[in-house]
C-alpha cells in the first residue's frame, strides 16, 4: 500500500498536469517526486503516467487509481477532523521555532492577531510555546520533531520540509554615527562586500542572505567578518560602539536608528530582500490546523502592511 504522501503526490500530478507542479504543491523536490511516483507504479504493478517533454498525463489506470486515492485522502481528512473534535478545542497546542528577527519583531504581532481572531469567533485560543534560535536551529527543531512549525529568514529553504513564504524582510547597512560611511552618498555594493563586517554566526539567516546576495551579484564571496556574534542585540551594540559596520534586518535596527545610536547607509543597486518562510514536516496535508491558522495570520499581516496607503517594508 503506498503511503499517504505518495497518494497525495499522485493526485496532485493528475490535477496539475506536471510532476514539477505537484512537487511544489506538496513541498518536495522534483527529483524526489519522480522517484516516489515510480515507486508507487512498482508497488501497484501498474503504469500510471505517460511522461513527455510537454508534461505528464495519467494513463487510464492512472486516472482510476488517482480517483481512488482521492477518496482515501478525503477519508483521512475526515478522520483527522473527527479526532480533533474529540480532543476538543481547549487542547490546541503549538510549538513554534523561530529565528531571532521573527521571534523578536514579527511573531508577537502574529500571536496577538491569532488570539484576537480566535476569541472573536468564540474559540479557546491556541497555547503557543516559542523556541528561538537562528534559522538553521529552527529548521532542525522541526525536522527532529521538537517543534510543529518554524519561521526562518534564510534564502536557503530545506527541501525535506514543507514550506511556504509568508513575508519578506529587507537587509540594511548600519554604522555608528561617527563612521566614515555615515552621511555619504550610496556606498558601492562591492565596497561593502569587501569590508570585514560585524556579523552573526554561521547558520544565521541574516548572514546567509547577505553572503548569497554577494555571490549572486558579484560572483564571489564576501570578505570574512571582522567579528562574529551570537545575537542581533550584540551586533547592534558592537556597531554602535564603533567596532565596524553590519548588514542586518531593517526591523531589528529600527529602534536604534530612530534613537540615533545607529545610522542606515544606502548602498548602490537594488535593496537586499530575503524571504520569511514557514516550515513544517511533510506536505500540505500534514500541516496542523493551528499551524495553518498561524500561517494565514502571518500572510494577512504582511498584506495589511503593504496595502496602498500603508507603506512598505
Amino acid at each position: 500500500m503506498p503511503d499517504l504522501g505518495s497518494l497525495e503526490l499522485l493526485v496532485a500530478v493528475v490535477r496539475t498536469g506536471s510532476i514539477s507542479g505537484a512537487a511544489r504543491e506538496t513541498g518536495v523536490t522534483q527529483q524526489s517526486a519522480s522517484a516516489r511516483l515510480r515507486a508507487v507504479e512498482r508497488q501497484l504493478g501498474l503504469s500510471l503516467f505517460q511522461r513527455s517533454p510537454s508534461g505528464t498525463r495519467p494513463t487510464l489506470e492512472g486516472e482510476v487509481v488517482a480517483s481512488w486515492a482521492d477518496d482515501v485522502l478525503a477519508a483521512v481528512g475526515r478522520f483527522r477532523t473527527a479526532t480533533r473534535t474529540l480532543r476538543g478545542e481547549s487542547s490546541a497546542r503549538l510549538t513554534v521555532a523561530a529565528s531571532q528577527t521573527v521571534s523578536a519583531r514579527l511573531l508577537p504581532l502574529w500571536l496577538v492577531a491569532l488570539r484576537r481572531r480566535q476569541v472573536e469567533i468564540g474559540r479557546t485560543p491556541t497555547a503557543v510555546q516559542l523556541l528561538s534560535g537562528n534559522s538553521t536551529d529552527a529548521a532542525a527543531l522541526v525536522r527532529d520533531g521538537h517543534a510543529d512549525l518554524a519561521f526562518i529568514e534564510s534564502t536557503e529553504v530545506p527541501v525535506d520540509l514543507g514550506a511556504t513564504m509568508v513575508d519578506q524582510d529587507e537587509l540594511v547597512l548600519v554604522v555608528a554615527p561617527e563612521h566614515p560611511w555615515n552621511g555619504r552618498g550610496p556606498v558601492e555594493f562591492d565596497t561593502v562586500a569587501d569590508e570585514p563586517l560585524v556579523a552573526r554566526e554561521q547558520g544565521s539567516g541574516t548572514r546567509r542572505a547577505w553572503e548569497d546576495e554577494v555571490r549572486r551579484r558579484l560572483g564571489r564571496d564576501a570578505a570574512e567578518p571582522a567579528v562574529v556574534l551570537p545575537t542581533s542585540a550584540a551586533v547592534r551594540s558592537a556597531v554602535a560602539g564603533g567596532l565596524g559596520a553590519a548588514v542586518m534586518s531593517r526591523r531589528e535596527a529600527a529602534d536604534d536608528i530612530r534613537l540615533g545610536r545607529l545610522r542606515a547607509v544606502r548602498t548602490a543597486g537594488e535593496p537586499v530582500i530575503r524571504p520569511i518562510t514557514a516550515l513544517w514536516r511533510g506536505g500540505a496535508r500534514d500541516l496542523s490546523p493551528a499551524g495553518r491558522e498561524l500561517i494565514e495570520v502571518a500572510v494577512a499581516t504582511a498584506r495589511e502592511r503593504v496595502r496602498p496607503g500603508r507603506g512598505t517594508l
